[in-house]
């Protein structure tokens, strides 16, 4: 095994983990845990084959685990969100007005909408590539892309601008 090859991969792998999750911990637990299981199952990897690809499908089946193990968020509350709700505390840190922005519209996105989005446009994949990291055919990644970037435009356009008639203001 040649490490310069994957240390190449390292700044592609670091920016789709922060990407997937939203937080720079998290992505770089993600890459640690990815390059981690690449170097054990490096026989796997076939020689000539897109070792970026490979390595994308291996951060993906490890975030897909992982997303399973844990908790819904809906099942979770922090108690310092309890508090601030009960007693109508107002964050005066919180910027109101500001409201959402692209990593905030990214996380609201289904996790497989996400995933597709992000190959394709942050790291440049072909729908070909993308569907062989997923494991889901190509029309499946058209559909989830074009799906993506509708709900992500709802979202910027509720998050930057005032109500239009006519539509409903996302909350």
């Amino acid at each position: 095994m040649d490490a310069r090859l994957i240390a190449e991969q390292i700044p592609s792998l670091r920016r789709y983990a922060r990407a997937l999750t939203g937080d720079a911990w998290a992505a770089d637990d993600l890459v640690q845990d990815t390059l981690e299981r690449a170097c054990g199952k490096w026989r796997l990897w076939r020689v000539g084959s897109d070792l970026r690809a490979w390595l994308f499908t291996v951060m993906h089946n490890i975030f897909a685990s992982q997303r399973r193990r844990m908790p819904s968020p809906h099942s979770v509350v922090p108690l310092d969100d309890v508090a601030h709700e009960l007693h109508g505390a107002v964050d005066a840190g919180r910027d109101l007005g500001s409201g959402l922005d692209l990593q905030r519209c990214l996380m609201q996105l289904p996790e497989e909408q996400r995933a597709v989005l992000l190959l394709v446009a942050l790291e440049d994949l072909s729908y070909a590539e993308v569907a062989k990291v997923l494991g889901i055919p190509a029309g499946t990644v058209m559909s989830r892309l074009s799906r993506a970037r509708a709900r992500l435009h709802e979202l910027m356009d509720g998050a930057t601008a005032p109500s239009r008639p006519g539509l409903r203001r996302l909350k």
